[in-house]
Formats: C-alpha cells, sequence, structure tokens
C-alpha cells in the first residue's frame, strides 16, 4: 500500500450542466462520481474554488481522496485545480486528471504521468495552471470520429447505443485503475492494466 503522506486530488474534467451530463466529454465526471459511490462520499460545492469537491478513505484508514469536479467549463478546469492543490496542499505527482481522450480506441482506459496534451483543453488547461505537466492523467479512449466529424462536435455528443452497453463496465474499469494509482503507484498501475 502506498504509503500515506497527505491526500491525492482526483480530477473528473468535464462540463457542468446537464446538456453535458452524457457526452463523451463528460467522462472524468462519470467516474468521479462513481468514485465518490465507492467511498460513501458526497459531492458539496467548495467554498474556495469553482468545483464540486468530495472526500474520503480509501478502505478503513487508507489513503485519502479528495475528488474534484470543476464547475467551469473545460478549457477553464485549470484554475479550480490549482487552487484546490494548494489548498488541500497536494503536490503535482499527487493530482490524478481523468479525462476522454480521442487518440484511443473505445474500450481501452490507458494512464501516463506528463506529456503532451493531445489538444484537450481540460489537460491543457490544468498543465497551464498547475505551472508543470508532471501530473497523471488517465485517458478513457473514445476513439477518433467518423470521417468528416469535427472532432469538437463527436466529444460533445452523447456516446452511441452500442457504447452505452459498454460504458459502465468501462467507467468502473475507469475508477479501478484510479484506486491502483493511489494504492501501488503509476508503474505498477501501468504493468496491471495496460496489458489487459
Amino acid at each position: 500500500m502506498a504509503e500515506e503522506t497527505g491526500p491525492w486530488l482526483v480530477v473528473g474534467l468535464g462540463n457542468p450542466g446537464r446538456e453535458y451530463a452524457g457526452n463523451r466529454h463528460n467522462v472524468g465526471f462519470l467516474v468521479a462520481d462513481l468514485l465518490a459511490e465507492r467511498l460513501g462520499a458526497r459531492f458539496g460545492r467548495h467554498k474556495r474554488a469553482v468545483a464540486e469537491v468530495a472526500e474520503g478513505r480509501l478502505g478503513f484508514g487508507g489513503p485519502r481522496l479528495v475528488l474534484v469536479k470543476p464547475l467551469t467549463y473545460m478549457n477553464l478546469s485549470g484554475s479550480a485545480v490549482a487552487g484546490l492543490a494548494q489548498f488541500y496542499k497536494v503536490p503535482p505527482a499527487r493530482v490524478v486528471a481523468v479525462h476522454d481522450e480521442l487518440d484511443i480506441p473505445y474500450g481501452q482506459v490507458r494512464l501516463k504521468c506528463g506529456g503532451g496534451e493531445g489538444g484537450h483543453n481540460g489537460v491543457r488547461s490544468m498543465t497551464k495552471s498547475l505551472g508543470t505537466k508532471e501530473y497523471v492523467r488517465v485517458r478513457f479512449g473514445v476513439g477518433r470520429p467518423p470521417a468528416r466529424r469535427d472532432p469538437a462536435d463527436f466529444v460533445l455528443s452523447d456516446f452511441g447505443t452500442v457504447e452505452r452497453k459498454e460504458l459502465d463496465f468501462l467507467v468502473d474499469r475507469a475508477a479501478d485503475v484510479v484506486e491502483s494509482i493511489v494504492l501501488r503507484g503509476v508503474e505498477p498501475t501501468q504493468n496491471l492494466y495496460h496489458g489487459a
């Protein structure tokens, strides 16, 4: 089990508002909601940031998680995340962003630490506000849009009927990946999940 040295900040990226709830771009919110359910925690508006926050521990006496759903739009997510990282005294290495990823096929969940933003506005905003790329990303594959479809329109539309059949399983898997990062570390989690 990972050594207890303060909380982890787990950020589900998405857009606030009912009209965006089922969008591919909002998969980070779905994972954050499931993690909160697992912890028996409820989201509430944070007094210091434009975000909803839920807090709890992984298992009895386990690591503390601060789950975050920024209430700004995607391209402004970083300011809420940086403010909360400062408030909870969480270093970037213990910040985990969960987001949709066009460059990964639907049905795959991948993680990495650092690296480029891949054109993702939420990740770009986090990098800018945190002042570093050295935080963990759990990338939920949504795949590329069909030919001629605008990628922005694609991520801002709901999952298709066939995709929805697997969605609960994949959100569950992404939540497992987050828990494994906190309990085991990034590399062991990559070894465990990237081959699966």
